[in-house]
């Protein structure tokens, strides 16, 4: 029964927060008020809402909660807590708030630099740079240090291990600290200079560098000062092309916004030692929070729970809570951090800059939603389809000699793949390699759940032939499922004449496969679709095969069971790198006896002797 909003006289007319409900007691939106009555009655006047998705909203809402509070700092703080518990359709909500990838400086005598995914605010002392919420970003930063400063990349153990230096020895691009090839002072140095370049001063690390390789240059250290050279023109090369300068060098975050009916683009110009060293976007549909509210919704979610932040943050417009929030984030860091709204000035002008950005990839984003959308309907025409392939799932399985069957689902929604929906499945039933069996357990499984709920995806992608269709289509006449397409594909041999391979298409109840153009963007969708589950399925089954065979041979060694077993693995990786271990090694593993590491050192002497 729609929500009647004669009943609004009754709500309470104080700061507090309310969350809007369907027939179902979903919770489709969460919004905060100093004045709750007069806010929720402004969603059922007469004159219609200016935001695009409010209408949509109303039309759903059978039911209204409120949550009266003290102040609008608990307001804004409750607000964000429902938001990440319910996920409501037509919030602000970030995809991933959980964790962020860092680079790290570990904490050794032989520091190493490493990419981190690490869950709130670390907790150990080793330096933390980022986090990059871009793991794309974070990658190609990572690689950069990697081209310029030759640290080591073993693990704690290979170092302590290692006899001989390894290959990046060979290409220069490791200095060999494992076999005495550097001192602790050359090492440092490149450590310095990381760690400068990765807090953006790099004016001064070109500097020192410079000074250094006039002072090799006057030692005669020609190979020594042609590196540094070298390493100069790199820096100077990527700085030179990335570094926009802020006039009050200062460590800053400058937000740029951009709006379209329903959907907000976000993009944050990260500021450091006064200079653009990053930039970050994020998009969101279906909001029916007003723009401010949007931002400080963003705000609260991207920043409270970073393991760092800069000291201000420039936002595009004025906040209606922009005390509050800085406080808030400010009792998250135990430090001050500033929300400013600049109106004129050079201030002004990053945010211009910002505003320029987001709007640039807003419509590079439809752009390509655009051409996402026209494949999807192509795709729908050319296989004669009944309904638009927006959630496409595709099954696969994978198995040795019938060893550890498996399966794989991997779930794409409007042409790319949501991660969410990715399933594994552990064969149970088929004890053999007997891929029909396989195939037909896993989509029995999968769909008499999905039909429990109501939730289907719009096409189902069996990887084979007919033998794999007609198999999906028996479980399906099985279950009564007939809202979902159905098709096979399967790869057929390579023309001599074409150099490509071509793919079949089989759908129900037709004899002859369709047959796609090879270089069609459809095709390539449909491929890449099904190599993702066959990707899958093989990396499970790996997992399986490999915690089998260290159990199996483990099991005969007095004393180590399963827990012990988990631990060898996680440290070691596999019985090959076991077998290859150190009595050190051994002794370093928390949870193992004398006993046991006497044990295990007898059972890797005597597989190196075998």
């Amino acid at each position: 029964m729609p929500f009647d909003p004669r009943s609004l006289n009754l709500f309470p007319d104080q700061v507090g927060v309310y969350l809007m409900k369907d027939a179902g007691g979903r919770v489709l939106y969460v919004g905060k008020a100093i004045h709750l009555q007069r806010r929720l009655k402004q969603y059922f006047a007469p004159t219609p809402d200016q935001r695009e998705m409010v209408p949509y909203l109303v039309a759903q809402v059978e039911e209204i909660e409120t949550i009266v509070t003290l102040t609008e700092k608990d307001a804004l703080i409750l607000e964000n807590n429902l938001i990440k518990r319910h996920r409501p359709k037509y919030n602000v909500l970030l995809k991933d708030d959980k964790t962020f990838i860092s680079l790290v400086v570990t904490q050794h005598k032989w520091p190493m630099i490493r990419l981190m995914r690490n869950k709130g605010k670390p907790k150990d002392s080793s330096a933390y740079f980022g986090p990059y919420t871009n793991a794309l970003a974070a990658r190609q930063i990572f690689d950069l240090i990697q081209r310029l400063f030759p640290l080591r990349q073993c693990s704690d153990a290979e170092l302590a291990s290692r006899k001989r230096p390894c290959l990046l020895y060979d290409i220069k691009r490791c200095i060999a600290p494992c076999v005495g090839k550097c001192s602790p002072q050359e090492y440092q140095t490149l450590v310095d200079g990381a760690v400068r370049l990765l807090r953006g001063q790099d004016r001064e690390l070109v500097r020192e560098l410079k000074s250094h390789m006039q002072e090799a240059s006057k030692n005669l250290e020609f190979e020594k000062a042609h590196d540094l050279f070298k390493m100069i023109g790199q820096i100077e090369h990527v700085t030179s092309v990335q570094h926009v300068d802020n006039p009050f060098a200062k460590d800053a975050d400058c937000l740029g916004f951009h709006s379209q009916a329903d959907a907000i683009m976000i993009a944050v110009l990260q500021f450091r030692e006064g200079k653009v060293i990053g930039s970050e976007h994020f998009s969101f549909h279906l909001v029916a929070s007003s723009n401010e509210e949007a931002v400080e919704s963003f705000l609260l979610q991207h920043y409270r729970l970073l393991p760092s932040i800069p000291p201000e943050i420039l936002v595009p417009f004025n906040l209606p809570h922009t005390a509050a929030v800085a406080e808030i984030l400010s009792e998250a860091h135990n430090r001050k951090i500033e929300i400013a709204s600049p109106k004129k000035g050079k201030k002004r002008d990053l945010i211009e800059m910002a505003d320029r950005n987001a709007k640039a990839q807003f419509c590079r984003e439809q752009d390509e939603r655009s051409l996402r959308e026209k494949m999807l309907l192509d795709l729908q025409e050319t296989l004669s389809l009944t309904r638009y392939p927006r959630r496409i799932e595709c099954f696969d399985t994978s198995n040795i000699s019938g060893t550890d069957p498996v399966a794989s689902l991997c779930a794409f929604v409007n042409g790319e793949r949501d991660k969410s929906r990715t399933r594994l499945f552990i064969i149970k039933r088929s004890a053999s390699s007997d891929d029909y069996s396989s195939m037909r357990e896993v989509i029995h499984r999968h769909f008499s759940k999905e039909k429990t709920k109501g939730d289907f995806c719009d096409l189902l992608i069996v990887d084979g032939g007919k033998g794999q269709l007609n198999i999906a289509l028996a479980v399906f006449q099985e279950l009564g499922i007939a809202q979902v397409d159905l098709i096979a594909l399967t790869k057929e041999e390579a023309r001599h004449d074409k150099g490509l391979t071509q793919e079949k298409v089989f759908l129900p109840h037709q004899k002859n496969p369709v047959l796609i153009n090879p270089r069609s963007p459809m095709l390539f969708l449909l491929q890449r679709i099904r190599d993702e589950a066959h990707r899958l399925a093989i990396e499970f089954h790996r997992q399986r095969r490999s915690k089998r065979t260290i159990q199996s041979e483990l099991d005969e060694i007095e004393g180590i069971g399963p827990v012990k077993r988990r631990r060898l693995l996680n440290y070691f990786g596999s019985v090959r790198a076991l077998k290859a271990a150190s009595r050190e090694n051994l002794e370093k593993i928390d949870g193992l006896t004398r006993q046991d590491v006497e044990r295990l050192w007898q059972f890797i002497a005597s597989g190196q002797k075998g």
